[in-house]
């Protein structure tokens, strides 16, 4: 069984017991010497029907499952995939360096860039090594750093987001994680360079719009993107846990709600079944979308590009606001 199966979601049952099938016969053609051609064929047809139906089908709360799933690419794995000479950045120059916020400078494609992301871990030591993408005040200045460092040497910045939202913990309140958020999306409404954003997973509240504040705005077709986790909606409106799949449908999360709203700008389509079910396909979707939109970004002015950003959220709000 692979790590994919074996981490399958409640609503793959199906799925998973079918592709249970397919390698038991193969396992049981190697000691058997048995010729499966026919039933595999046949089964993998049935699995292909299964995961089109289900995932054509998709309510809020799957999409939220899916963008939460264990073995989906991470920002680090995106870096790692396409971002060349990769030179890791590190510390606020004010308290400490935050993991859970990934900075550094590397190339696409040629072209230099300033990259910033929220990495979540992909095992338990790793993710508490990065906090489970929950950074701390220290990891929005240090994001801010990093964009004064891009603005002052014309390098366009590319954030990968993936986060339930900011650090919690009262420590990180101590330190002024409020204004640390409020500071970070000011910053990318000043700099005169591009700044593209991507939401890879989950892209929770403050924590993530500290870094998404900008020109383009992009998500992978099963990611989510909301002012407030599922669970937390729940908790303040309903004061019940049990309401969780009522406030994923009521927040309007899923990418494809937010490009009718206005809210992001493309919806970058992922191998059926998931990011996770076949990463490759995954980067080199992203990886082109990323390109097309960096080339017509570079082609304006210092000026146009903080213009265009500016207005861009304030013609945002003003849409919700009428609509609502």
């Amino acid at each position: 069984m692979n790590d994919s199966t074996a981490q399958a979601l409640d609503f793959e049952k199906d799925i998973l017991e079918i592709e249970e099938k397919i390698e038991h016969l193969k396992l049981l053609a190697k000691d058997e010497d048995m010729d499966i051609t026919r039933e595999t064929k046949r089964l993998e047809r049935k699995l292909s029907q299964h995961i089109n139906r289900t995932y054509m089908n998709l309510s809020a709360w799957q999409k939220a499952q899916i963008a939460r799933h264990p073995l989906r690419p991470h920002c680090l794995d995106y870096i790692n995939a396409f971002i060349e000479d990769f030179t890791l950045l590190s510390g606020d120059r004010r308290f400490a360096d935050d993991e859970a916020m990934v900075c550094g400078i590397g190339r696409l494609e040629g072209i230099a860039v300033v990259v910033i992301g929220q990495e979540k871990g992909s095992d338990v030591e790793s993710r508490i090594k990065y906090n489970f993408g929950m950074a701390k005040p220290e990891g929005y200045r240090k994001a801010q750093r990093m964009m004064d460092l891009a603005d002052k040497f014309h390098l366009p910045i590319i954030s990968f987001v993936d986060t339930a939202g900011a650090y919690p913990g009262v420590d990180a309140e101590a330190r002024g994680q409020a204004e640390a958020i409020a500071s970070s999306i000011e910053k990318c409404l000043q700099i005169k360079t591009p700044l593209i954003s991507l939401i890879i997973g989950e892209g929770g509240s403050g924590g993530a719009i500290a870094i998404a504040t900008a020109n383009r705005v992009l998500m992978l077709e099963h990611s989510i993107y909301s002012v407030i986790s599922p669970e937390g909606c729940a908790s303040i409106l309903w004061r019940s846990g049990d309401k969780t799949k009522e406030a994923t449908e009521a927040l309007r999360l899923t990418a494809q709600d937010l490009k009718a709203l206005g809210i992001i700008d493309e919806i970058i389509k992922e191998p059926l079944g998931g990011a996770h079910r076949n990463t490759e396909q995954t980067f080199s979707s992203v990886k082109e979308v990323l390109l097309k939109q960096l080339k017509e970004l570079m082609n304006l002015s210092p000026e146009e590009l903080k213009q265009q950003r500016t207005e861009k959220f304030l013609k945002m709000g003003r849409g919700i606001t009428a609509e609502f």
